[in-house]
């Protein structure tokens, strides 16, 4: 059964021993050899299958190109027969930890991807690059890589679930050095100590501040899970050969908590499983079916409702006023609370329209759908009759959709909120949603057969057909994988896509 770990600043004077620290209870889940069950290793299967499919449609952006040039610009390290890099071809290889630089940054560049939100926000399929990575590297077969990303999602899902970073103004990702470090300690089979040291390492490397997601959100976004997933790498490796990590890290007088989070007297109960229990949290995470920030797939999904119900709503002219009643996070973080008047602008980046639920929800309102690409294009943004009903759109804290944010009941908990659109001849709507269809308890709850779809989908513009089902066929066999099936776990562009689109030059 999940142990609570508590977790508070001790001061200098007060001996905490590293076993009673949260990182050593990290490295402990870690070592912990239990297997992984079924239904958890069918999941960790759809996720490979997911991050693929957004990796792919993402190969021909501009950060990913430049992230994989950075990659394969280092020839592969010493110590194994390195690691293949999204797009290129799988006999080029680079080192494990700019390998998981360039798929990390491929796999988030398009926020498309799986999510868990509760204290903290994640995208817990940000583990995988970095273990897969290493994986290749040191010739692990699919069951260890399966050990590892079943730990990957625990611990950073578990981290979520108890101590908030967004508070604090601290980015998300702090959760996933720690955890990306303790999967590949599971995947290494390192003992706990070793996995302590690179827990504690990670974590002190990845903590920065929200401003990546803040304002005018720069092309940083897709880069910090990925930092944060080659920083897991390296002070995995720097424990490996002896090296010793800041302690305690979460709880010193000068750690992360006194001085980051909640202070000096904080205290935080991490649910963690017990010696011999199974890691199953990945479970409690969902993936997207559209391209854009979580909270907004419910309202996603309510306005193609609408649109289809009352096509007459498309025309601003016919609008007053459209509220969007929803939770804290959400009208604070992409909503009109945060202030930020970018999320109106329609010369914003991507990035910041992907976090503007204003905008989301009248483009899917107009369109009846949405699109990972179409519908973020500058023409797009610019029509004249979007922009008229965009800033019409507006949100509002409502305390009930907080609280069933905040819920422990997987039953309860929900992420969308409650629409009243007042007409401009004195009418007015109200509809609601609770979760997006997509999710395990929505209206179309996504199955093996839709994760194959969304690869199949998103890939068929840059991967040939033969290589779109070669990955799946490898995908799917995950747990049975040798080492050499495993080192061929990558997607390989088709002929002329990479080419047609020059890297950029830097120092490397």
């Amino acid at each position: 059964m999940t142990q609570p770990h508590p977790t508070r600043v001790h001061r200098s004077d007060e001996h905490l021993p590293k076993e009673g620290q949260l990182a050593w209870r990290i490295a402990e889940v870690a070592a912990d050899p239990v297997a992984v069950d079924d239904d958890v290793v069918d999941m960790i299967v759809n996720r490979v299958i997911d991050n693929a499919a957004v990796a792919a449609a993402s190969l021909t952006r501009a950060p990913v190109i430049a992230a994989r040039s950075q990659a394969l610009s280092h020839p592969v390290s010493t110590g194994g027969a390195g690691a293949t890099v999204f797009g290129a071809d799988a006999v080029r290889r680079t080192s494990p930890e700019w390998a998981a630089w360039a798929n990390g940054v491929a796999v988030r560049e398009l926020d498309f991807h799986d999510t868990f939100l509760a204290a903290e926000y994640s995208h817990p399929g940000d583990n995988i690059p970095p273990i897969v990575a290493v994986a290749q590297h040191v010739g692990a077969d699919g069951a260890a890589l399966v050990r590892g990303i079943a730990t990957g999602y625990e611990i950073q899902i578990d981290l979520v679930r108890a101590i908030s970073l967004h508070r604090h103004k601290i980015d998300h990702v702090a959760h996933l050095g720690p955890s990306a470090a303790a999967g590949i300690g599971t995947l290494l089979g390192l003992p706990v100590d070793t996995v302590y040291q690179a827990v504690g390492q990670a974590l002190h490397t990845t903590t920065a501040t929200r401003q990546s997601r803040k304002g005018e959100i720069s092309t940083w976004k897709a880069h910090a899970p990925a930092f944060a997933g080659k920083m897991a790498v390296e002070a995995v490796d720097r424990a490996m050969r002896g090296e010793t990590s800041p302690s305690p890290i979460y709880e010193g007088e000068d750690g992360v908590i006194a001085w980051l989070l909640d202070g000096a007297d904080a205290s935080y109960d991490v649910p963690l499983p017990a010696p011999g229990e199974a890691k199953r949290a990945i479970l409690d995470s969902y993936t997207k079916e559209h391209s854009a920030e979580y909270q907004a797939q419910a309202w996603i999904d309510l306005a193609r409702k609408l649109h289809t119900e009352r096509p007459d709503l498309a025309d601003p002219s016919a609008i007053a006023s459209i509220v969007l009643h929803t939770s804290h996070h959400t009208h604070y973080v992409i909503g009109s609370g945060a202030n930020d008047p970018q999320k109106y602008d329609p010369d914003a980046s991507r990035e910041t329209l992907d976090h503007s639920i204003p905008y989301i929800f009248t483009v899917a309102l107009q369109d009846g759908a949405w699109h990972h690409a179409h519908s973020y294009a500058p023409e797009r943004a610019h029509r004249p009759d979007t922009v008229e009903l965009w800033k019409k759109v507006t949100t509002a804290e409502d305390a009930e959709w907080t609280r069933r944010y905040h819920s422990d009941d997987p039953n309860e908990k929900a992420f969308g909120g409650r629409v009243v659109i007042k007409l401009a001849d004195g009418g007015e709507i109200v509809d609601e949603i609770a979760v997006a269809d997509a999710h395990p308890l929505g209206a179309c709850p996504f199955a093996r057969a839709d994760y194959v779809k969304k690869f199949r989908t998103l890939a068929e513009q840059t991967l040939e057909a033969a290589e779109i089902e070669r990955f799946l066929d490898l995908a799917q066999r995950l747990p049975q994988l040798t080492a050499d099936e495993v080192r061929q776990l990558t997607i390989v562009a088709a002929p002329g896509v990479l080419t047609a689109f020059p890297a950029p030059t830097g120092l490397f």
